[in-house]
């Protein structure tokens, strides 16, 4: 055979071979995670931070995923575990999450516990613990040592980078045919406590120093764009392009913390690259938000908070995405913020309440986001775990409906409770005012002072045809086009995905619409709608 063909067919194969791998892609304004050559929802479940450290305890676990009509699970990966001892590698814990996952018919996002978890270094292990010398701590202000590796350490970070490379090589040896993990998370919640920044002498050399020009050229780049939180600090010096840190961006906790940001992020892409060199699975980095009135500090300062997400940016370019985890509400308020620039929405964390169904398909549907993932999943009460099972299992039927619009403007989703009864939007010609379904009085519930959220996804597939699904939604239609024209409720079903193929399971009229004003799902209810609209004078 011709040599240069033969060199040609092997890229070809390659290139070919490297489509099989999970990766991100656009579809309009929106990004796909792509599995097994197809668009993936992640209809996730995290486990407990020490759930999976052990072969027996899982044993009544998987059954409970199962039911959970999970896709996804993700689970920690701890250094501690895989390296015990200096350059002695045990993957034998990873190997078997991997075979149950496959044999339970579900996908992995794997989480690296390493050098960071929760701000501090408790997963490292015993021969960094012991050795503080080589592995040395933040000071905070006060000079205190704290169990956080500093990030300005080069021991600190090749030993993390050497760990997390070969984790990633032996992923790529035992997973890139099968794609059980589809996503590599790495370090977890990164932040500086107690203090705004470290105060190791490695980390006053830096602060002293000039910024990196790397930084400056990014703001200088993006200054249109720039987070108004960054770029206020920036303005209010003058907007200098020379200068250490406190020159750029004034004194005080805000410069503190955008210079923790930039070595958390410098230090955290070097992993991430060095990871992906060995197997390029997409990857992402979470942060715990900053609680309303808190100071730098007080929260994990420096992590990839939507305030930092510039520094974050120009710093790490290997790193994927970043994602938000919830323990405190303002769900939409955070979600428009991480969403800002283009970074496709993920929610690895959510508190396992009663909120999450709800939200679920809320941000599935308003944010077209990869997917969502309740904490500690095998853990919940019942009540939650089963309407996440119903939401799931709908939103599992319209999977495909669901990605074929990503990017069109054709879906939307709703959230809603007592405080945010309703809400208004347009699909094609028509403008969709959508209420909690309380708001008709007619459930015994809705006399209660707080209402458990409603949630559902709109989308649509025809000139006057629409897919609908979730729980607690009553929605009535005017067509934005023709003035004067009154709509009509021309057909409306309630569906379901049976041996792949859609069945009737009601024709929805009469008392169901009343009478035609319109159409509603009641709390409690989880079901999918397919409705066709008229129009009549």
């Amino acid at each position: 055979m011709n040599v240069k063909l033969t060199v040609f067919l092997f890229f070809l194969a390659l290139a070919c071979w490297s489509q099989n791998i999970p990766h991100l892609s656009k579809q309009g304004n929106t990004t796909q995670l792509i599995v097994d050559q197809k668009p993936f929802i992640i209809l996730g479940g995290e486990l407990g931070n020490s759930t999976f450290t052990s072969f027996g305890n899982m044993e009544t676990v998987w059954p409970k995923l199962k039911s959970l009509n999970l896709n996804t699970v993700l689970a920690p990966v701890y250094w501690e575990l895989i390296e015990p001892k200096e350059g002695e590698f045990d993957f034998e814990l990873l190997d078997k999450l991997i075979q149950e996952a496959r044999h339970n018919d579900l996908k992995l996002v794997l989480l690296w516990f390493a050098s960071w978890k929760n701000s501090m270094s408790s997963h490292v292990p015993s021969w960094v613990k012991l050795d503080q010398k080589r592995f040395p701590r933040v000071k905070d202000d006060n000079g205190i040592s704290h169990e956080i590796l500093t990030p300005f350490s080069e021991d600190n970070l090749n030993a993390d980078l050497r760990a997390f490379s070969m984790l990633m090589a032996h992923l790529k040896e035992i997973d890139e045919k099968e794609n059980t993990v589809i996503l590599v998370q790495s370090e977890n919640e990164i932040g500086m406590l107690p203090s705004a920044r470290d105060y190791h002498p490695l980390a006053n050399e830096k602060f002293n120093k000039p910024v990196p020009d790397e930084l400056i050229n990014y703001l200088t780049k993006n200054k249109k764009n720039l987070a108004p939180e960054l770029v206020s600090h920036w303005k209010e010096n003058g907007y200098k392009t020379q200068g250490n840190w406190e020159e750029i961006f004034g004194k005080g906790l805000h410069t503190d913390e955008i210079f923790m940001a930039w070595y958390f992020a410098e230090y955290t892409n070097k992993i991430v690259k060095a990871g992906k060199k060995e197997y390029n699975l997409p990857m992402f980095v979470n942060a715990a938000l900053n609680a309303p009135n808190k100071k730098p500090g007080e929260y994990p300062s420096a992590g990839p908070l939507p305030h930092l997400l510039d520094i974050w940016k120009a710093a790490a370019s290997n790193i994927d995405f970043y994602s938000p985890d919830f323990y405190n509400p303002r769900f939409k308020h955070w979600n428009d913020l991480y969403t800002r620039n283009g970074n496709p929405l993920f929610i690895p964390e959510h508190r396992f309440d009663s909120t999450v169904a709800a939200k679920a398909i809320y941000a599935i549907g308003h944010y077209e986001a990869i997917g969502f993932s309740p904490f500690s999943i095998e853990s919940n009460d019942d009540v939650a775990s089963e309407n996440l099972s119903k939401m799931y299992g709908l939103i599992n039927q319209l999977s495909s409906i669901i990605t074929t619009n990503h990017g069109r403007n054709t879906i939307e989703g709703v959230l809603l409770d007592k405080e945010n009864p309703e809400t208004t939007f347009t699909l094609g010609d028509y403008e969709f005012i959508v209420k909690h379904s309380h708001t008709l009085g007619w459930e015994s519930n809705a006399k209660n002072e707080v209402w458990e959220p409603a949630g559902a996804i709109f989308i649509r597939t025809g000139e006057n045809e629409f897919y609908i699904a979730g729980t607690g939604i009553v929605a009535t239609f005017k067509n934005t086009k023709l003035e004067n024209a009154k709509v009509g409720i021309l057909k409306n079903t309630e569906i379901s995905k049976i041996d792949d193929n859609w069945k009737v399971l009601r024709h929805l009229n009469g008392d169901q619409t009343h009478q035609g004003r319109h159409i509603r799902i009641f709390l409690g209810n989880y079901t999918i709608q397919k409705l066709e609209l008229y129009n009549y004078d």
